[in-house]
């Protein structure tokens, strides 16, 4: 598990360096975004995922490791915007924005830690395009805890569905990266 902790430290090293620059580039922009939208972004990138793995064939040039990326850091401003709320305006700097991004990737990492602890690294044996399902899984379950306001019965509630979302694209990112 030493092996799978410093590949997910490499690719969040990858997520966060375009995390900084895109901040550096628009500002906490995002901040405006009510966790709907964020959740409708994570979407958008899963959903085209999908798309390749299904086509085969892209028309934009990107393909799906940075839309994993995406979803990773969009996965991090749900966080950031459970916990803040959302704002009409910019009301972060770039350094608070990196030290909350920096919060929540400690502490889906101790969550993957424990969960790959239990599971066994099941993730290892299983297809990136499962990742890709189970986050259009987790979308659809955070789409529907957000219509019933944000509560559940028994369930987990949104953040821990975010997490999740990023964690399945962290091991992603892994076996595309790794394992390439």
């Amino acid at each position: 598990m030493d092996v799978t902790s410093k590949q997910f430290d490499e690719v969040i090293a990858l997520c966060r360096e375009i995390f900084a620059k895109k901040l550096s580039d628009y500002g906490a922009s995002w901040r405006i975004l009510r966790p709907e939208s964020v959740t409708d972004q994570i979407f958008i990138k899963a959903n085209r995922i999908r798309s390749l793995e299904l086509k085969k064939e892209k028309r934009v040039d990107e393909g799906i490791f940075p839309e994993f990326i995406g979803i990773v850091n969009y996965g991090i401003i749900g966080l950031i915007q459970l916990q803040s709320g959302y704002a009409d305006t910019i009301d972060i700097s770039a350094e608070k924005a990196l030290a909350m991004y920096d919060g929540f990737i400690a502490e889906t990492k101790a969550l993957m830690s424990d969960k790959n602890h239990d599971y066994d690294e099941a993730w290892r044996s299983m297809r990136v395009s499962s990742y890709t399902d189970l986050i259009l899984m987790k979308i659809y379950r955070t789409k529907e805890i957000e219509s019933h306001n944000g509560e559940t019965l028994i369930s987990e509630g949104v953040d821990a569905n975010y997490k999740d979302m990023i964690n399945y694209a962290i091991f992603g990112l892994i076996k595309l990266h790794f394992d390439a």
